[in-house]
């Protein structure tokens, strides 16, 4: 290819690639609905754009790398602490049992469904175990179930990928042998490849503690290393053994997330815009390499194949997997109901249906594309059905707002009790134990262990959690923390605004939006509550007490809308105001 060509190729990828991710963000649907359409369309119309024109060779191994980044990623976001009990044995056993009666049942259909070979029924039938954490995270941030279901079905879809990739290599060079003598050195090779991948991720746990624990590097340079180290150790890896770098990249970050003594930067905006990156490039190449011709006669069979697996497969594999679990009938049935293929499906069929196709083995040609019809066929269809079933069985989060207020003042538990009693679920936090104490008094839930590392995953995670407001009297911490959090969570983050004419460590001040506008401070919060001002909870279309001030509007839907310098909220029918009202407790002053 031309320089000219490669140019335009690399570009129109990238383009294509971010374009779709917003165009999916703005429809609020999973980005994998937009980005595979996408890039078959450009695969088909725009030659320049194969990235097995553009890079040759180099396209497989750096397609391996890049999901190695991507299960890093994924392995960051594995807390061992809540996979105990019943949610522990669901998922070992969506492991095992359920990659067996996928693969088995998998290759059964596909044989005569798709008019290949036995050999390669297997191969499609080991690349179609896989699900992923690419989509399965997408669609329960879409879905918000439960938080159990949750947590099994994103340590399923990270802890499967890697053994699916690994039972793909294992079943290609077993096909590739094509012969019953080397069954028991395929056992071997899996053995082996299992133990390589271990040990990488035994060396480069060790390496990236080394990183932190010894060097302390900070956020910019503790990023680039933690890069550096998964594809570095990936890389030996897959030199050493095919396909193996996954698992010690699932590994290596299982460590980070999991041990001690690995101090890595709670913020990871660059991580995170990389791996982001990073899927949206491996969809759109890897769907621009299916053309149309390839799917002429794959597409219904393929249909069919998708619907086996969802309808049959998926429910059978659930139900085994939850036999005498404690997980309610909704719970079980959601299970049945959430597969999607991603990203390691697709990197797979690309890297062995050509090894394949090279050895001549019958059907080997229609892996690719039949893989990418499932694909296309489950994420749609989960991604279109996963909320309604969700509702209707049951296994959705409450819609209602969940606030933290963080912070322990007199005046700040009488908004927590005001908020509670307009039906929210409330949670508060404060560092000294007097503050604490008071919380628990007033009958308010309080947060466990250390706030920053509750958010940052180094603690007890904070389930469900809509909103962070800080609120304490110093303005410095509140500033700090909502920056730190504000790139970490989901969910809003709000502080109190610093004084007029202060000078913080913090200016101006940035990091979420401030609550209640410049002129409510905590030092004016704080006064007009010595003087006998009280936080009250009235339906907002009564008249409000003279010289009342709004804090919150509560929907009747239970979503809490705060009042920040932007402006406050407009009250609706059958909303409730949240105020502060002069004069509402007398001559009550607050504990010493």
């Amino acid at each position: 290819m031309t320089t000219q060509q490669v140019l335009i190729g690399v570009g129109l990828t990238l383009v294509l690639a971010v374009g779709s991710q917003i165009l999916a963000s703005r429809l609020r649907i999973p980005a994998l609905i937009v980005l595979l359409p996408v890039g078959f369309t450009a695969g088909a119309l725009i030659d320049d754009i194969d990235p097995e024109r553009l890079l040759g060779a180099a396209f497989s191994p750096l397609v391996s790398l890049a999901v190695a980044v991507i299960l890093y990623d994924a392995g960051l976001g594995l807390d061992l602490a809540k996979l105990r009990g019943h949610t522990r044995r669901v998922v070992v056993r969506l492991i095992w049992f359920g990659v067996l009666i996928t693969w088995l049942l998998g290759a059964l259909l596909a044989a005569p469904l798709l008019g290949m070979d036995q050999r390669a029924a297997i191969m499609i039938g080991a690349i179609l175990v896989v699900s992923g954490p690419t989509v399965v995270g997408p669609l329960l941030g879409f879905v918000r179930p439960k938080d159990r279901l949750q947590h099994i079905l994103v340590w399923e879809g990270s802890l499967i990928d890697p053994v699916g990739a690994l039972l793909g290599a294992l079943v290609f060079h077993a096909v590739s042998a094509s012969t019953s003598h080397h069954i028991g050195h395929g056992a071997v090779g899996f053995l082996t490849g299992v133990g390589v991948g271990v040990a990488g991720g035994v060396a480069g746990a060790a390496v990236l503690w080394w990183l932190f624990r010894v060097l302390r590097l900070g956020e910019v340079l503790g990023t680039t290393a933690q890069l550096a180290a998964v594809t570095g150790v990936a890389a030996l890896c897959d030199v050493l053994r095919e396909d193996t770098g996954l698992i010690a990249a699932v590994l290596m970050g299982l460590a980070v997330a999991n041990l001690p003594g690995i101090d890595v930067p709670a913020r990871r905006p660059f991580f995170e815009t990389l791996v982001s990156l990073i899927l949206g490039l491996l969809f759109i190449s890897i769907s621009a390499t299916v053309t149309p011709q390839s799917l002429r006669h794959v597409g219904l069979p393929a249909l069919g194949l998708a619907a086996f697996l969802v309808l049959a497969v998926r429910p059978l594999a659930a139900a085994v997997s939850t036999l005498g679990t404690d997980l309610t009938r909704g719970e079980r049935g959601f299970i049945g109901w959430m597969a999607p293929r991603g990203i390691v499906a697709a990197a797979t069929a690309s890297t062995f249906s050509a090894g394949l196709v090279a050895k001549g083995i019958g059907g080997a040609p229609k892996i690719l594309p039949a893989t990418f019809v499932v694909i296309v066929a489950t994420v749609t269809l989960y991604g279109l059905t996963a909320s309604p079933v969700a509702r209707r069985l049951g296994v959705v989060r409450p819609s209602r707002s969940r606030p933290l207020l963080v912070g322990g003042d007199p005046w700040v538990v009488d908004l927590g009790v005001a908020l509670k009693s307009t039906g929210l679920e409330v949670l508060m936090w404060a560092g000294q134990e007097q503050q604490r104490e008071r919380i628990r008094q007033a009958g308010i839930e309080l947060a466990p262990g250390e706030l920053l590392a509750a958010f940052t995953g180094e603690g007890p995670e904070l389930e469900g959690i809509t909103a962070v407001f800080f609120l304490t009297s110093e303005d410095d911490f509140n500033a700090l923390a909502a920056t730190i959090l504000r790139g970490s969570v989901e969910a809003a983050v709000h502080h109190l605004g610093a004084p007029p004419g202060s000078h913080g460590v913090v200016a101006p001040f940035i990091g979420g939006e401030v609550l209640f506008g410049t002129d409510l401070t905590w030092p004016t919060l704080s006064r007009r509550y010595e003087d006998g001002a009280a936080v009250l909870a009235r339906p907002a279309g009564a008249a409000l007490p003279h010289g009342s001030d709004l804090l919150f509007l509560v929907r009747p839907d239970g979503r809490l809308d705060p009042v920040t310098e932007a402006g406050a909220p407009l009250p609706g029918p059958g909303d409730t105001a949240v105020l502060l009202a002069p004069g509402g407790r007398g001559a009550e002053r607050p504990d010493a």
